[in-house]
């Protein structure tokens, strides 16, 4: 988020930073590595070389030559400039010659250009060129109207038209006039459209009001799932409810996509309302009704997952209780048992008379064991039945009656669910106990042939009953309460969505519209997935091709023991292989460091800001224009109070740093937006460091993403618990992008969320210049649908996983029958079904699309995919 995104057009937009700048145009400095690599000629070029007449002219093109390859730009250089990288060209093509100096004519290094170009297959940017990259910037913007996003995706196209990229400022005014052209579209269009009471009615989220602008209560998110937050969100929406009504007709008017009305959302929260105010009215609105739009949606998504938990935690609680239930009947019947064997001693007791009543002899059986007791524990010995462990949850759920009914008939009364036609019985239920919770009439007032049952699993319908027959007394508060579980099932399963949501609403919705995708092969072409052009049977072919060789490939060197990583072991008639056992395990820190001076966290960050200027990506929120500037070891001890967990309490106990002053440097300059582009800057100069390339893997970049676990000292909504690592506390996930050890991109999730939904959006969403080819993850980051999408999307997906046997957490496929590999030893568990893939390539294609496109959020995309792929 920037100021600049709403700049006038007279200020250029600061999209990048100077090292970025720097790393884009500036002219290359190679190490020994790479002048190597970048001066190495082909046949082709070297013979190229050899028609220039003069020593001179060669150096001077082989020159040039390098630096487009590794820039794909020309640059005019003085001899200081290249001394170094002149002289290696000249010791290793010309040891003859003597190189004191370079200064060719312009007609020589134009006429070096052309020629260059034809060998790298490239054009210049002229008027046609340049026509085209502002109808794609114009394109973009509708996307998102972010400018480093708008940048990297003309960058992008440059690269794939293979076309020299013109100057950074004529980036920087393409990118400003393409906002500006979509601000000018926008207003324009919403001026048309939006009625003046509308106009009012949006207003009136600014104007001052008793307490808090009534803009800054809708942008409150709720902290937990508590009865009160639900009724505060519930509130919210409701209070919203018209102007949403109003954003759902006028925002497909626009024409922008789901990311654009996001972003625009954001600059609501992003701006306060005195700054709103200064803003063109019109622009405004759109503003407003983005953020109206998406809050709204928002507050959906929030009901819902309270919902998911609190069913959920119920459902936990009533097995929890049934099993410590089941336990004490147990104990209980081992005690009753001894008890038993004394009334049985009863019957062979010489002490009682044969003319003793039977009565008597039961009476003194009852003083023994109560009556109840015995005959439980005689129907449990004559029938040897097993407890009943699904009857006891039942009978804990009538105790959560008051509690259900409480927490979640106000999401049930809110919400509008829709589904699949396989699930119309339950959507009938839910709108039965919907309107009973409207009139305010007990379940229990209502006939028993008046309820829907058509839904209720045969399986479920003897817990649900008074009587063990089907037709006898129904329980409400049963009732009700399947419906709510069957609900969870539904939305956790994709088969009962929401509309009105942004996480649970239907997959088509996710998607472009049937209408959108007629223009198929130009959106295709917009998003530069060219591989979705390549017919599929083509592909599948040359990815048989490789798949099979490579397996051929394993397995001839595993059978042949020259992979000494692995060991082959035979038990009996089966042969299987293992990963060797890892030796004595290095010590985790290397004796080296110890030897080193250890400095204090503080310094480090100082001594990074030296060098990255991190610090000069915290704006303040209310803009540039501000009283307030920042000072850097405020914002760095912020920085460490949050980064180390501590919080700002203890950083101002602990430092010489007030407490007000840590509160108002973090609110006013640390955002998401803010952390993000700081973090940019580290990475992007982290990656220019010599060092950075040895950790490439086989010349590949290699990243690898996982999740790390951290405590919430704050209640948020992404807040979960998870006793394996908060134990009785809630806490969030950190899910890290991190490519030869430069963490680039991280997102924020919840404990109960699965990573590999994560990993497609914290690749393509990466705005660092450190762009990986490879990626991997552990088995929590591997799902079938990431193979494909990382690999239309150009990454190569490489999971590791614990143990490549387990069958239940994945599996290794073939384009053959798993009995056509003999005896293997790494032999494909399932069957690629190529059939499926040819009948939905239409689908998958307007899938990859829309997730190019960002239509919606990405995660959300993959996690229902992920859903569809395990049913099917």
């Amino acid at each position: 988020m920037t100021e600049q995104a709403v700049a006038s057009p007279q200020r250029r937009l600061q999209i990048l930073g100077e090292d970025e700048i720097n790393n884009l145009y500036g002219l290359p400095r190679f190490t020994p590595e790479e002048q190597t690599e970048y001066f190495a000629l082909s046949p082709r070029e070297a013979a190229a070389i050899e028609q220039l007449h003069r020593i001179k002219s060669r150096i001077y093109a082989i020159l040039q030559l390098g630096y487009f390859k590794a820039r794909h730009l020309f640059f005019i250089f003085s001899w200081p400039m290249v001394a170094a990288d002149a002289k290696y060209i000249q010791e290793r093509y010309f040891p003859q010659f003597q190189l004191t100096e370079l200064s060719p004519s312009k007609v020589t290094r134009l006429n070096q250009q052309r020629l260059i170009l034809e060998l790298c297959n490239y054009r210049i940017c002229g008027d046609p060129e340049r026509q085209a990259l502002i109808s794609t910037a114009q394109r973009v913007a509708r996307v998102c109207g972010k400018p480093i996003y708008i940048f990297r995706e003309l960058m992008h196209y440059l690269e794939e038209q293979r076309i020299v990229a013109p100057g950074y400022s004529f980036m920087q005014d393409l990118v400003s006039q393409a906002i500006a052209y979509e601000q000018d579209r926008l207003s324009t269009l919403v001026k048309c459209y939006l009625s003046a009471a509308d106009a009012e009615a949006l207003n009136h989220l600014l104007e001052d009001a008793p307490g808090l602008y009534e803009i800054t209560q809708l942008k409150r998110e709720p902290k937990d799932f508590s009865l009160g937050e639900v009724k505060r969100e519930v509130s919210r929406g409701e209070q919203i409810q018209a102007l949403y009504d109003l954003a759902k007709t006028l925002l497909p008017m626009l024409e922008i996509s789901s990311e654009s009305i996001k972003y625009y959302a954001s600059l609501v929260t992003y701006y306060s309302v005195f700054r709103l105010k200064r803003l063109a009215q019109s622009m405004v609105h759109v503003y407003l009704l983005c953020f109206v739009y998406h809050r709204y949606q928002r507050a959906h998504d929030n009901l819902i997952n309270s919902l998911i938990y609190n069913v959920r935690r119920y459902v936990e609680e009533s097995k929890v209780a049934a099993k410590e239930q089941v336990y004490e009947y147990q104990i209980e019947g081992n005690q009753n048992l001894q008890k038993a064997g004394q009334i049985l001693k009863l019957f062979t007791d010489d002490t009682i008379a044969e003319t003793t009543a039977f009565q008597e002899v039961r009476t003194k059986a009852f003083e023994i064991l109560e009556r109840q007791k015995l005959a439980f524990l005689a129907e449990h010995i004559a029938t040897q039945a097993a407890f009943d462990e699904t009857a006891f949850q039942w009978e804990y759920v009538d105790t959560l009656a008051r509690q259900f009914k409480c927490n979640l008939r106000p999401i049930l009364q809110t919400i509008e669910f829709a589904s699949a036609s396989g699930h119309a019985p339950l959507l009938k239920a839910l709108q039965f106990l919907k309107a009973a919770a409207q009139k305010g009439r007990p379940l229990s007032q209502y006939r028993p042939d008046s309820f829907p049952t058509q839904f209720i699993p045969d399986s479920t319908k003897r817990y649900l009953y008074a009587s063990a027959e089907a037709g006898g007394h129904l329980l409400p508060d049963r009732y009700e309460f399947l419906v709510y579980r069957l609900l969870r099932n539904g939305l956790e399963s994709g088969d009962i969505f929401c509309r009105d949501s942004v996480r649970f609403r239907s997959f088509e919705d996710d998607l472009l519209s049937e209408q959108q995708w007629k223009a198929k092969t130009e959106l295709i072409t917009a998003t530069g997935l060219t591989i979705l052009n390549q017919p599929i049977q083509d592909h599948l072919i040359a990815l048989e091709q490789t798949l099979e060789s490579r397996l051929a490939q394993v397995n001839q060197r595993l059978s042949a023991g020259e992979n000494q990583h692995f060991e082959v072991k035979k038990r009996g008639s089966t042969t299987r292989w293992t990963l060797q056992s890892p030796g004595i395990r290095e010590s985790i820190n290397h004796p080296m460091f110890s030897a080193l001076k250890q400095v204090n966290l503080s310094s480090v960050m100082h001594f990074v800001n030296q060098h990255c200027q991190f610090s000069e990506a915290f704006e303040h929120h209310l803009g540039r224009y501000v009283k307030q500037k920042s000072d850097d070891s405020i914002l760095i001890a912020c920085l460490i109070a949050w980064g180390t967990n501590m919080g700002l309490g203890r950083m101002g106990e602990t430092s010489d740093i007030s407490y007000h002053a840590l509160t108002n440097a973090s609110d006013n300059f640390l955002r998401p937006e803010t952390l993000r582009k700081a973090n940019d800057l580290v990475s992007n100069t982290i990656a220019e460091l010599p060092i950075f390339r040895h950790y490439d893997i086989d010349g590949a970049l290699h990243s690898s993403s996982d999740g790390q676990k951290f405590e919430s000292q704050i209640q948020t909504i992404n807040a979960r618990h998870s006793p394996k690592y908060f134990g009785l506390k809630k806490g969030i996930v950190s899910y890290t992008l991190v490519a030869n050890h430069v963490p680039v991109n991280a997102r924020i999730i919840g404990a109960n969320e699965h990573e590999s939904h994560y990993v497609f959006d914290l690749l393509f969403n990466n705005t660092t210049e450190v762009q990986p080819t490879v990626h991997s993850t552990d088995t929590h980051g591997a799902n079938e649908v990431n193979f494909a999408i990382l690999h239309l999307f150009g990454y190569q997906f490489a999971p590791r996983y614990r143990d490549i046997h387990d069958k239940v957490s994945h599996a290794l496929y073939g384009f053959k029958h798993p009995s056509q590999y003999g005896d293997a030893l790494l032999k494909p568990i399932r069957k690629i079904n190529t059939n499926l893939i040819l009948a939905e390539w239409d689908n998958i294609q307007r899938i990859m699309v829309s997730l190019a496109l960002k239509t919606t959020t990405q995660s959300i995309i993959v996690s229902k995919l992920s859903a569809y792929a395990r049913k099917n």
